[in-house]
């Protein structure tokens, strides 16, 4: 067993505290002190309290003025401007993880997700390998970008319908998904399937009173806690009832997507305009019921703030009422 020392009287440790402290300071053995830790910055978080809160993409806000490129955090303080709660970071991919979380810092602007629109070209459902594993690592690139931001999220566009039969790319694309999970999981950022147009889980060339099980059998497949829906509704009311399609969804809807469109001009149109009509109190009414709260984000044109404003207060028409 080791030796213990016999402890010192406490009155020569108070004599001897004069010495050391003037060695300490002045004496050749001295040690500097350390220079004082900076603060770390506080976490940015979004308004408490919100049920519902609204978010722009990042495209939609412009990226210059004057001739002069504006840096990310500039680009959100004008979302912040425009009366907005955060921020979808659809350009993901040209910005580091490093780089997106000093810009909320600066900022002080919460960015929720992050998109990378890579995914059109290079897709989970393709054919080449190559191009698979292209979008395996745009995912991974989105996943941590939006992690380093503060956020919740990412959304992707799971492919394209003309690379295969539907059993077989849906397969492609589950088995690629797959492999990302595990990131997925230890950063705490489910990946958010949008319902788009291309030609998957839907008909295209159906009538539109369609449903959205195919949908969910695809998110269920996973049984994961890390895939979910990030539904946009102005998309596919071409296709379907949105209150309908909400309450199946249920806990699946994790997001929403937030346009404006007209059956009877086929088309996307402002949200809440004399032309578009979504039935936007049966979308409220059936979010309440399935006890939505999370985040909304306008896919629109964006512009100045003024026109930032402008979305603003037409997404609050359209989710408050």
């Amino acid at each position: 067993m080791p030796v213990c020392s016999p402890l010192v009287p406490r009155r020569h440790l108070l004599a001897a505290a004069p010495a050391a402290l003037a060695l300490a300071t002045h004496g050749s053995m001295a040690v500097a002190a350390e220079p004082a830790a900076a603060a770390a910055p506080a976490p940015v978080a979004p308004p408490a309290g919100k049920r519902i809160l609204l978010s722009c993409k990042l495209g939609m806000i412009p990226g210059e003025a004057a001739g002069q490129k504006l840096p990310l955090a500039a680009r959100l303080t004008l979302a912040k401007e425009a009366g907005l709660d955060g921020v979808d970071l659809d350009q993901a991919s040209l910005y580091t993880p490093a780089e997106a979380r000093a810009a909320v810092a600066e900022s002080g602007v919460f960015v929720h997700n992050a998109i990378n629109h890579a995914h059109w070209q290079k897709r989970l459902t393709s054919a080449d390998a190559a191009d698979r594993a292209t979008a395996v690592a745009n995912l991974e690139h989105c996943l941590r970008v939006a992690h380093a931001a503060g956020g919740s999220g990412v959304l992707i566009v799971v492919g394209q319908g003309g690379d295969g039969p539907a059993a077989e790319i849906e397969e492609r694309c589950r088995n690629e998904l797959k492999k990302v999970l595990p990131l997925a999981a230890s950063l705490g950022q489910p990946i958010l399937v949008e319902n788009v147009w291309n030609k998957m889980m839907y008909d295209h060339d159906a009538p539109p009173e369609q449903g959205p099980e195919r949908f969910i059998a695809f998110v269920d497949s996973f049984k994961s806690p890390w895939i979910g829906m990030y539904y946009d509704i102005g998309n596919h009311w071409k296709y379907g009832q949105p209150a309908e399609w909400i309450r199946t969804f249920g806990h699946r809807c994790v997001k929403l997507d937030i346009k404006g469109f007209s059956r009877k001009k086929n088309g996307f149109v402002d949200i809440v305009s004399a032309d578009d009509d979504v039935p936007w109190g049966e979308v409220r009414e059936a979010l309440a019921e399935i006890g939505f709260s999370g985040w909304a984000t306008a896919e629109v044109g964006g512009g100045d703030v003024a026109r930032l404003t402008t979305v603003r207060k037409q997404m609050e028409q359209a989710l408050y009422g």
